[in-house]
């Protein structure tokens, strides 16, 4: 096993994740909800499984295009996110 990647993958997932809608989503059941544990294995398991398909779709992916072409696309990818949220952000309240 690749120690490295593991935590690399480990520290990027567990702080992207920080305050996202998903978490966001789960305070907001388990709030709510009798069994707050539920909501846990519940979101556990929905992460888990949202990973496993990310991992997958991006080993078949990689099967088929080159790595520089796709670190490319997702900088592109990131780019045009980028320039959106700072150029055509339109949630800004008109005076």
């Amino acid at each position: 096993m690749d120690w490295h990647l593991l935590g690399l993958s480990f520290i990027t997932v567990f702080l992207s994740e920080l305050g996202d809608k998903s978490q966001l989503a789960a305070i907001a059941l388990s709030g709510r909800s009798q069994s707050p544990r539920a909501v846990f294995f519940g979101t556990a398991v929905a992460l888990l499984l949202t990973s496993l398909l990310g991992a997958l779709a991006g080993g078949a992916v990689a099967e088929f295009l080159p790595t520089r072409l796709l670190k490319a696309i997702a900088a592109l990818g990131f780019a045009i996110l980028a320039a959106r949220l700072l150029f055509f952000n339109d949630s800004e309240p008109t005076q």
